[in-house]
């Protein structure tokens, strides 16, 4: 990283990691019940060891490396609010994400280094979909927080990649269902749009969306849109380009400006 790139990845890594401790300090007493009780319709019991996930990679990242994509996917799960990770994309959807990259040299990126991924909040819950039953059951608070860290991230993320889009960095935005309208993340949707028109309008070009790694949603849509063959030569990043610009002109079609 430049100098000035590597001050806004400094400035923000703090920023998100004195944010993610508040949080946690303040909510975790009340989240943690409501995240076991959203847990207990169809998963099986696990230590919920941090409500509140701060990505402890983002601590790994140093002035030489080059972040060449931000990656950004839901929210933590089972396994990345565990004490001895505590890190994002590390269950079976961030092993299908690593395996992507590794299976395609041809796009020069190491998914584990090259690569920052961020959530859209930090608010854990084993699935995604359980963060309705903890705002639909929590206090007014409880739901404030999981708007308010929705927004911070999107604010701070659009920050950061456009100090960083100078040097290529793209964006992509996985988890494609829960950003549409009514979706549990369509407030963080707004706020990044809001965010890129205010101060970031230039990384916009680089900004994608696309299907989950989870359940293999990514590779699967990508397949399709491929006609049932994903390229293995120089053409893949530009179908990934063009896939990933059809969803986010759909996710963002009806977005207020």
């Amino acid at each position: 990283m430049t100098q000035v790139e590597w001050a806004a990845f400094s400035a923000f890594r703090e920023a998100f990691r004195r944010q993610a401790e508040s949080w946690n300090r303040d909510f975790a007493a009340e989240l943690a019940p409501l995240q076991r009780r959203a847990a207990e319709r169809d998963t099986p019991p696990y230590p919920l060891e941090t409500p509140v996930v701060y990505n402890a990679a983002l601590d790994e990242v140093r002035a030489e490396d080059a972040v060449r994509l931000i990656i950004v996917g839901d929210n933590p799960g089972k396994d990345e609010q565990r004490a001895h990770n505590r890190r994002y994309l590390v269950g079976q959807a961030g092993k299908l994400g690593d395996g992507f990259f590794r299976a395609r040299p041809e796009l020069g990126i190491d998914y584990r280094r090259d690569a920052v991924i961020l959530n859209k909040t930090p608010v854990h819950s084993a699935k995604t979909a359980h963060l309705r039953a903890v705002i639909r059951d929590g206090s007014p608070a409880v739901r404030r927080l999981v708007q308010e860290s929705q927004l911070f991230m999107a604010e701070q993320t659009a920050r950061l990649h456009h100090a960083l889009c100078g040097s290529g960095c793209m964006l992509w935005l996985v988890g494609y269902a829960e950003l549409k309208p009514h979706g549990i993340f369509s407030e963080y949707r707004d706020a990044l749009l809001r965010a890129y028109e205010r101060g970031a309008a230039s990384a916009w070009s680089r900004v994608l969306v696309f299907q989950h790694f989870s359940q293999n949603r990514f590779s699967v849509d990508l397949k399709g849109f491929c006609g049932g063959t994903v390229p293995a030569d120089g053409t893949l990043a530009q179908r990934l380009f063009e896939l990933g610009t059809r969803h986010k002109a759909k996710i963002f079609e009806h977005t207020a400006r």
